[in-house]
């Protein structure tokens, strides 16, 4: 009897990474990745404890790739402003994996060095030491929120959105004017969530860091 093969921890993530891109976190199983790689799931349980350690072992492994050659430039609020598109570019390569980080998070190397450069950014900033991991959590709720939302937006198929986008249509156009009032004036100028995303993204933490700014020149 032929013994079956042993498959590395990489071996294991790239597999997994890649069942990911065709489901979700949701329909993803132990059992599912075992049978994709021709064994059987006890043998993946020696190298994960559980699915969910599973699943951030793969989140880690993008935000390594966000990190990979990255070099803080810039004051403070231009390295988190490039840390964050840093980490949304490498997450719209894969989509699927940004829900499983947003819901997941990731204790693994990545998510070491991400945190690193966001709160050496914020020391930078001047913020007193007390204030910084505050701040830090509200950055970190509003990225994973952020690229989290995009990338459901991005994972649907083009007939999904096509069929979304006319419900949007619906329901916008033809709003009720006694109503809805305000709908029915803004109707034509309101946009969809999916549209302009990367302008959405970039303005809402430039925001968040604006208020950071402004909170500490009014000391």
């Amino acid at each position: 009897m032929t013994a079956r093969r042993r498959w590395s921890t990489e071996e294991i993530l790239d597999a997994a990474a890649e069942l990911l891109r065709t489901s979700d976190a949701e329909s993803f199983s132990v059992r599912k990745l075992a049978a994709a790689l021709g064994t059987d799931s006890s043998s993946l349980y020696r190298h994960f404890r559980s699915k969910t350690e599973l699943l951030r072992a793969v989140a880690d492994r993008i935000l390594l790739a966000a990190m990979d050659s990255y070099r803080p430039e810039g004051d403070w609020k231009q390295r988190i402003m490039s840390l964050a598109q840093r980490v949304r570019e490498a997450f719209g390569q894969q989509p699927q994996l940004a829900a499983v980080w947003g819901r997941h998070a990731s204790s693994g190397t990545g998510s070491r060095l991400v945190m690193e450069e966001i709160l050496q950014a914020l020391r930078a900033s001047g913020l007193p030491d007390e204030e910084i991991p505050t701040r830090y959590h509200r950055i970190a709720v509003l990225l994973a929120a952020l690229i989290a939302a995009e990338a459901g937006v991005s994972a649907i198929t083009p007939e999904e959105y096509e069929q979304g986008m006319e419900l949007f249509r619906v329901a916008v156009l033809g709003a009720d004017p006694g109503r809805f009032p305000a709908l029915s004036h803004f109707a034509r100028d309101v946009r969809p969530l999916g549209a302009d995303r990367h302008a959405a993204f970039e303005e809402i933490l430039a925001t968040q860091l604006a208020h950071i700014e402004t909170a500490m020149r009014s000391r």
